[in-house]
């Protein structure tokens, strides 16, 4: 990973943090000042997106896992189901 997209609300002294802990590039994705109610932020969609299909899955709809390990080896299989049925042939 090189480059992360983050909220508005995760700006200030995090970028530096990343920056200095990981070399990662965080770039934060923010409104625009001038415009009112709701308004599509570039890049926010495929956070949005990708959460919305790792709910699907059951063990991922709660949080029902205790220790962040066996959560993540969870959305690890998820993500390997997504694109393993993205491969498959019709």
């Amino acid at each position: 990973m090189k480059l992360v997209w983050a909220d508005g609300a995760y700006g200030g002294e995090l970028v530096e943090w990343v920056k200095r802990l990981a070399e990662w590039v965080l770039e934060i994705v923010k409104r625009p000042k001038d415009v009112k109610g709701f308004v599509v932020l570039p890049r926010r969609w495929v956070v949005e997106r990708t959460l919305g299909w790792l709910g699907r899955y059951r063990r991922l709809s709660k949080d029902y896992e205790e220790r962040p390990a066996s959560e993540e080896a969870i959305i690890l299989i998820a993500m390997i189901n997504l694109m393993v049925h993205r491969l498959e042939p019709g």
